[in-house]
Parts: structure tokens; C-alpha cells; sequence
């Protein structure tokens, strides 16, 4: 296509701007609108997405039929249905008469859907029936009837990410995705933030017959910095409030801040899943079950190292180090049932309400040979058990998904279902750890 073929459909249905992004999602538009398939468009809120699904309506053969523009997440769940398909007298309270839906009334046009994230799952399988045989059934009717819409959606929303959370069916999404155009922020057009400012102050001028209001270059510059989470829509109500508060026409940087509302930030955590995977030192990528098995190693490690250094001060060995590690560590004493190593002396608590005796901690002063022995004895243990909590998370793994494909007779499915992981990714590790034939 052109550019004289974008700039005309931009004239005919009030486009303004040139970014390299609309001018793409225009051509696109403009290529699939003499085709039947189903269109789904994605932007932000604002962003001026239903003029799209205009410009396929207008540029398509149903051009001379209807076209309907419905926002799903402004029906009520208990009523969507009957507003796209219809229902009989007397299907539901209030259902006095038959009446028509949407899809009935549309038959040869086109129907935008408008917010398709907000549509309940139950219509999201009615609709899917539509999209693959052009058949629906009116609620409180047996009878079906055929239909031949083209169907435009739209959304703010992630649908990949709906899918995975349950929130919207994966077979729906593939069928409405068959052409994406995404619409370009506000934020990413540049100039054209400019140019929309000074159409819709020339507009505001003309209703509210006063002079338009012009930006100094300050101001200018600080419009086109500003990120515009509500995009165009945010965009014309500054120049409209603008225009009737300011009443120095030409507006400064000082004067224009005070109509661009601070964004607000979050200070929350930011979840691992939007973050990114997490890496270590060599850019492996982590899953979330291998940092918590990674953050309980390393927990159980260091109460090990912890407790050999309690039972060294015990010995009289390193009590300078032993001293000044217990200080700094001297949050994990209550797991331990020891006080702070204070003066030289390592205070013991008694025995808790769970009976834990507080002889396994003794005073350095204490000279008893049998104890010490049980001291040195216990001192020995520890190696092992650090070399036994040393294992990689490979080795860790690799055991669990030995058990649970015992305990589920080699079954696969379930043994994924039982690890929390898909059957895809059971089968990849299978063939990393050689346990195919497991």
C-alpha cells in the first residue's frame, strides 16, 4: 500500500499522525478488510482501537450491512448472552417477549467486541461455536440458527497470559487471533502528540468559540516526555480543560504540569513471572521450584555452620571468630534455644514447652569429660550431614521425578500433575536425566 493510500484513509476517518506503527497497523487494516477472517486488536485503553474496526467494516464487501459495537465488560454476566444470541418468551424472568440478538440483528455486517478479555467462559464457548460454523441457539430455545458476521475483538488485556490463568479459552484465542494488528501507546508516536493536541484545541476553540490555546517549546517538550497512561482519550481531556480554564492562550511548562497528573509507581515486589526469569552466575535460568529448593539449602547449610561454631565456643576453640559470627547472627538464636554469646560465656535457655534441653549447650567453664566427648561426637556428625545437603538440584530433581513416576506406575500424566509441571516439560526432563525407559 501507498503512503497516498494510508494518508487517504487516515483523511476519511480522522487519523492524525504519521508514526511508523499506525501507518502499519492502518495498512494492515486495510489489506485483511476485503477478506472474511476474523480480526483481533490490541492496544492499550485509549489508543483509539474501535476506529480500526471501522476502517474493515468500511473498506470490506459488508460495507452496506450493519455494524455493531459492543463493550462486553459493560454487560451485566446474567444478561450477555441474551444480547449477542437472543432468547424466547419466557426463558428467564422478564423475558416477556422474544427478542433478537446482536448476532441475529448483524447477519451480513460485521460486530465488534470490543474488551473480549471480560467475556464470561460460558458465552466465550457460544461465540467460538459462531466463529467455526456460524451457528447459535437462543437462550431458552433448542432451535439453531445460522448467522454470517465477521467478527472484529478487541482488548487491553494480555489473552496469552488470561489463557494461562484460566480466564479465557485457548481454543477462542487462536480463533480470533487469525489477523493481529496492535495499536501503538501514545507514548511511542512522538510528534504525533503534538499534532493531536493542536486538532483537539482547534476543536475545544470552535465549541467554546475562544481563542485555541498554543504551547510554548517548553511545554511542547514536556507534552511529548509525558507518558500518557490514558493515551488519546487522556490526551483530549487536557486540551479540553485547558481550554477553558487557562486564560493566557499560549501555555508554558509551569502551567501545562499542572494538568498532567503525576503517574504513580508501585514500591511492591515485583512478581517473579513479570520480572523475568531469574539467572545464576553462569545464565542458567531458574524456575521457582528450583530457587525455593536453592533458598532451603542454603537456610539448612547455614544452620549447620551455625551450630558447629555454637559447639567450637563450647569447646573453647575460636571464641574470637566464634564471638563476633554469634553477634551477627544472634536473629537465628531462637531456633537454636540459646541465648547471645555474651562476655566470653555462651548463656543457655531451658528447656522449651517441646522439652528441648538446654544441656546440649554448656558453659565453657564446664569440665566434664563425657560431655565433651558427646560434644566431639556431635561436632563429627556434622560433615555428613553438610555433605548430604550439598546435593545438586539436579540430583534432587531428578529423585522426584523417580518417585513420582513409581508412585504413579510410569504414568506420566499424573506424575506430572503430582510435580506441578506439564506433561511437555516431564517428557523434556525425562530425556535430559536419561530416564526414559524410568
Amino acid at each position: 500500500m501507498t503512503p497516498s493510500e494510508i494518508q487517504s484513509i487516515k483523511l476519511r476517518f480522522g487519523i492524525i499522525g504519521n508514526a511508523p506503527a499506525l501507518n502499519y497497523a492502518i495498512q494492515v487494516a486495510a489489506q485483511v478488510a476485503p477478506t472474511d477472517m476474523t480480526v483481533l486488536i490490541t492496544g492499550e485503553s485509549g489508543s483509539g482501537k474501535e476506529s480500526f474496526s471501522k476502517i474493515i467494516h468500511a473498506l470490506s464487501p459488508r460495507k452496506h450491512g450493519q455494524f455493531i459495537a459492543i463493550n462486553c465488560g459493560a454487560i451485566p454476566e446474567g444478561t450477555i448472552d441474551s444480547e449477542l444470541f437472543g432468547h424466547e418468551k419466557g426463558s428467564f424472568t422478564g423475558a416477556n417477549e422474544a427478542r433478537k440478538g446482536y448476532f441475529e440483528v448483524t447477519n451480513g455486517g460485521t460486530i465488534f467486541l470490543d474488551e473480549i478479555g471480560e467475556m464470561p467462559l460460558g458465552t466465550q464457548a457460544r461465540l467460538l461455536r459462531v466463529l467455526e460454523n456460524g451457528e447459535f441457539i437462543r437462550v431458552g430455545s433448542s432451535k439453531v440458527q445460522k448467522t454470517d458476521v465477521r467478527v472484529v475483538a478487541a482488548t487491553n488485556v494480555n489473552l496469552m497470559d488470561a489463557v494461562r490463568n484460566g480466564r479465557f479459552r485457548e481454543d477462542l484465542y487462536y480463533r480470533l487471533n487469525t489477523v493481529p494488528i496492535t495499536v501503538p501507546p501514545l507514548r511511542e508516536r512522538g510528534d504525533d502528540i503534538y499534532l493531536l493536541f493542536r486538532k483537539f484545541a482547534t476543536d475545544f476553540a470552535d465549541r467554546y468559540r475562544v481563542k485555541p490555546i498554543s504551547l510554548s517549546p517548553e511545554a511542547v517538550r514536556e507534552l511529548q516526555r509525558y507518558r500518557f497512561p490514558g493515551n488519546i482519550r487522556q490526551l483530549k481531556n487536557v486540551a479540553e480543560q485547558m481550554s477553558v480554564l487557562e486564560m493566557e492562550r499560549e501555555v508554558d511548562a509551569t502551567h501545562l504540569r499542572q494538568y498532567l497528573p503525576q503517574e504513580q509507581s508501585s514500591n511492591l515486589p515485583m512478581l517473579l513471572s513479570a520480572a523475568g526469569p531469574a539467572t545464576d552466575g553462569a545464565g542458567n535460568a531458574y524456575s521457582e521450584r528450583d530457587l525455593l529448593y536453592k533458598v532451603l539449602f542454603d537456610m539448612r547449610r547455614d544452620m549447620t555452620d551455625l551450630k558447629k561454631l555454637v559447639l567450637d565456643l563450647a569447646a573453647g576453640q575460636r571464641p574470637q571468630e566464634a564471638q563476633e559470627l554469634l553477634r551477627q547472627n544472634s536473629h537465628l538464636f531462637t531456633n537454636l534455644n540459646v541465648a547471645p554469646y555474651d562476655g566470653g560465656r555462651l548463656n543457655a535457655r531451658p528447656a522449651d514447652a517441646a522439652g528441648a534441653s538446654s544441656d546440649y549447650f554448656m558453659h565453657p567453664e564446664v569440665e566434664d569429660a563425657t560431655e565433651y566427648e558427646d560434644e566431639e561426637q556431635r561436632v563429627e556428625d556434622i560433615p555428613h550431614e553438610t555433605e548430604e545437603e550439598t546435593l545438586s538440584l539436579e540430583a534432587k530433581e531428578k529423585e522426584m521425578i523417580i518417585k513420582a513416576l513409581k508412585k504413579h506406575n510410569n504414568k506420566r500424566k499424573y506424575a506430572a500433575h503430582d510435580l506441578g509441571i506439564s506433561e511437555r516439560t516431564l517428557y523434556r526432563k525425562l530425556k535430559q536425566y536419561d530416564l526414559e525407559q524410568a
